[in-house]
């Protein structure tokens, strides 16, 4: 049985995580379980799950949330180090790392550095730290199975294919809700507008980033590390039914395609399942009820945030970071209604030119990247200069 701790588990894909574990008792047992600020939700799980260790992002809500459980139950932990402690625990052996956003690095490596298998959503772990958190990865010899569902379709296109066959992948993106939108259109959005993906549940932040395209843009970083390719390797299609999550190509010109309905149950299962496909339960895809699959190069003018993290993989280094950092302040400054939908990639740009790459040879340097490019990002958002 694999005993698991789930970073994350009152956002989208915790929720989704705990669904599959639920499905699976005989195989799954959440041990501990790491959430943010939704102390309500988090003692429902707890009910459900009886983790043995919790930990919850302030120790203010650390102690309502003993309090409420009358001070027994699991151990309750606070903050980063409590996020850490939690995922690096002799009890755990598995860790799911859905933390949204830049927070989910540190406990993530630091699960790798105790040697747990990690189930991977945190994309930003991959673009911050990329060669890092592989090398380390490596070293201790356990698993990064990918959550995303285009890392996952494009792992199930690989089975059983000689690596060296390899000819580059295609990540495929539903193009969001603005695909049809004029750019005049799109900069007058607003965020619930941004927040309605059409094919996908997510939550907030993950949603804006589609809308913009950044989160294609992320993945591409993630699949360079994930699958050791060379950037040109790797292409991107709009397929706006999101139906086909990726496909791989070999030297002779065949692809293979991972397709299924839009939900993350699947592949979160498969990265637990590894290399089996275990039931799910979810409703089957019925190919002649879709009718048409359609695929369209993306337009980087509309959506310059993937022509941005194009160029911060070019640059490489801790060009990322920034990239990353700058990124979800400006998420968080247009769900704010701070700025608007367009001047999202307008404030990353600015920063990342702002910026002056250095050699992130430790996690402490990827960390002072995020860190500086947040600041800088604050400051052009302050004195208007995006």
């Amino acid at each position: 049985m694999k005993k698991i701790a789930v970073l994350g588990s009152t956002g989208s894909i915790g929720q989704s995580s705990l669904r599959v574990i639920e499905l699976n008792p005989e195989k799954y047992k959440a041990v501990a379980l790491a959430a943010g600020r939704n102390i309500d939700l988090l003692l429902q799980q707890i009910e459900k799950f009886q983790p043995e260790v919790v930990a919850i992002l302030e120790e203010d809500l650390a102690e309502r949330l003993r309090a409420r459980l009358n001070h027994t139950g699991p151990e309750v932990y606070s903050g980063e180090d409590g996020f850490v402690r939690l995922a690096t625990m002799d009890l755990v052996d598995t860790v799911i790392s859905a933390m949204t956003g830049a927070a989910g690095l540190v406990p993530t490596y630091a699960a790798i550095e105790a040697g747990k298998d990690i189930a991977l959503a945190n994309k930003e772990t991959m673009v911050m730290a990329g060669p890092l958190v592989m090398d380390q990865a490596k070293k201790q010899g356990v698993s990064i199975m990918p959550i995303d569902s285009e890392h996952s379709a494009v792992l199930q296109s690989l089975q059983g294919h000689p690596r060296e066959d390899l000819s580059r992948i295609i990540l495929t993106a539903s193009g969001g809700p603005f695909k049809e939108w004029t750019l005049e259109e799109m900069r007058g959005a607003t965020p619930e507008q941004a927040l309605k993906h059409p094919n996908w549940n997510m939550g907030p932040k993950i949603s804006i980033d589609s809308a913009t395209l950044m989160n294609k843009g992320l993945e591409l970083i993630e699949a360079k590390w994930l699958f050791d390719l060379n950037t040109d390797q790797i292409n991107i299609v709009i397929h706006p039914q999101s139906i086909v999550h990726s496909m791989v190509e070999y030297r002779d010109g065949s692809i293979i395609a991972q397709m299924g309905i839009p939900d993350m149950i699947m592949p979160i299962s498969y990265a637990l399942s590894f290399p089996r496909h275990e039931e799910t339960s979810l409703t089957r895809l019925e190919l002649d009820e879709i009718g048409t699959l359609s695929f369209e190069k993306p337009d980087l003018e509309r959506f310059e945030c993937l022509s941005l993290a194009f160029r911060a993989v070019e640059v490489g280094d801790s060009m990322p970071a920034v990239m990353n950092g700058a990124n979800e302040i400006a998420v968080e400054s247009f769900l704010n209604k701070r700025i608007g939908f367009l001047q999202i990639s307008g404030l990353i740009k600015k920063t990342m030119e702002a910026h002056q790459t250095y050699s992130v040879g430790r996690i402490e340097k990827v960390i002072e990247a995020d860190k500086w490019a947040r600041e800088k990002a604050r400051e052009l958002l302050e004195s208007g200069d995006y």
